[in-house]
């Protein structure tokens, strides 16, 4: 029997039907694959950033948290400055070997700065040696640059290490200047995946050593800010120093304890540690502080100095935001009858935050009878520490945390009344550039900045 053309056209459209089916199920599946990938890929990207986040917040909790306290009290008045148990003592427990029949000149501000420096390097004949931490473009960058790249090329071996952060705003035509030439130019702890623990480590140290034999220490880096002699807001105060006898040997072992560890190569010989006659009648060592040792020698040195005082303490700082043993140290110099003076930077400050950190802790001292003074003119960058009429400290370190636990720091301690002498002068002229900061001013202040000093305070380790 025939079957009707009807349903024939029926049967075959239903099965048409059947196979149609399946690319509908195929692609639905096939959607479902995808969506599936998308949440899969989704997942992963959110795991990644978590992982991401959790290892840049480990580094920055490394980073940030203070190496556990070596000094828990402060140091016990037992003798001054004069007394030759004071030297003997400062020479053993800070590391510091003594060196007699030294000559130390003071260059106030860039005008006689930068000029010794750059006729030390102009007269070299074997060897200079430069570490800093600050290195910027500018004129005086310029100046540097053509000095140390004109040596080189007269076979003068130039080494340059500068932190990789303070150095961050320099242009690299001045690093092919000096590279070119022959200079051996490096940046000290660049940041690297291996490094990331020690990125907060920085060098401070501002050190120029040529032929082994002068050495040039201080506040001063490598920037345009420095030059000019402080007239006003563009010409930063500050001192720096040039010594001449053997204890230059000591500057240029600091040059090369961080030289080896940038470049793996080590200074030996002649060229660097020659034979110096004596130049002066100065006795004078060299602190050194690092990371990850040796940095309890620059904190430990400087609250001895403290402790050693008998009449009069002066403190010039760029930076000061002492910690809870420092301040202590201070306020026991006041109980034994001790005046102490304290120069710092006023609102012209290139870090404020250091500036109201520092403020918030003014009226423990200021109750005490601490006179701390505000520098007007300008900046003021020096880092000065002068116990009685006797000693002085001089060179990189502020009395801060950042440089008694963190940087990497050199200090001259010079003993002798004439060198100190000049320094106290040079302190008195400042504080006649400066204001002084009363009791009843630092409790008049307005909330809002004793809310923000407060908060700044509690970056101290960081400061």
């Amino acid at each position: 029997m025939m079957k009707s053309p009807r349903r024939s056209k029926s049967i075959a459209i239903a099965s048409s039907g059947a196979i149609d089916v399946q690319p509908f199920g195929s692609v639905a599946s096939g959607a479902r694959k995808k969506t599936s990938g998308i949440e899969l890929w989704r997942k992963v990207l959110i795991y990644l950033a978590i992982a991401t986040m959790a290892s840049l917040l480990t580094v920055l909790i490394i980073n940030l948290t203070p190496e556990p306290r070596v000094l828990r009290s402060i140091v016990p008045h037992r003798f001054d400055a004069t007394d030759p148990q004071f030297s003997e003592t400062m020479s053993s427990y800070s590391q510091g070997q003594m060196f007699d029949s030294n000559a130390v000149q003071t260059l106030i501000n860039g005008d006689e700065i930068f000029p010794s420096m750059l006729q030390a390097i102009g007269a070299a004949r074997s060897s200079v040696d430069m570490e800093t931490y600050i290195y910027w473009s500018g004129a005086i960058g310029y100046e540097f640059a053509i000095a140390l790249a004109a040596k080189a090329s007269e076979g003068v071996e130039v080494r340059v290490n500068v932190d990789w952060v303070g150095s961050l705003p320099f242009d690299e035509d001045l690093i092919h200047i000096m590279t070119t030439a022959g200079v051996r130019f490096e940046r000290y702890r660049p940041l690297r995946w291996y490094t990331l623990d020690r990125v907060n480590n920085r060098t401070h140290r501002k050190l120029l050593i040529v032929d082994g034999r002068i050495a040039f220490t201080g506040g001063a880096g490598i920037a345009d800010n420095w030059r000019g002699n402080a007239r006003n807001s563009n010409e930063w105060r500050d001192t720096h120093y040039r010594i001449e006898g053997p204890a230059v040997s000591a500057f240029q072992a600091a040059f090369a304890e961080n030289w080896l560890e940038t470049t793996g190569e080590t200074l030996q010989g002649g060229k660097f540690y020659p034979a110096v006659a004596p130049a002066g009648g100065l006795d004078a060592q060299l602190i050194l502080s690092s990371q990850p040792n040796g940095s309890e020698n620059m904190e430990l040195m400087m609250l001895a100095a403290i402790a050693a005082a008998k009449d009069h303490l002066r403190i010039g700082m760029a930076y000061f935001v002492p910690d809870d043993i420092a301040l202590q140290q201070i306020l026991d110099a006041r109980k034994r009858g001790v005046s102490v003076d304290v120069i710092v930077p006023n609102w012209l400050t290139d870090v404020p935050i250091v500036r109201k950190g520092s403020r918030y802790f003014w009226g423990e001292l200021l109750k005490a009878g601490v006179r701390i003074f505000e520098f007007q003119p300008t900046m003021y960058h020096p880092k000065l520490l002068i116990v009685d009429d006797v000693w002085v400290s001089v060179g990189s370190a502020n009395l801060d945390e950042r440089s008694l636990r963190l940087n990497d720091e050199a200090s001259l301690n010079v003993y002798g009344m004439e060198f100190a002498r000049t320094q106290i002068d040079i302190f008195n002229e400042d504080l006649k550039r400066s204001r002084q900061v009363r009791l009843e001013e630092w409790q008049a202040r307005p909330v809002s900045e004793k809310v923000t000093d407060y908060f700044a305070s509690r970056l101290r380790s960081q400061l």
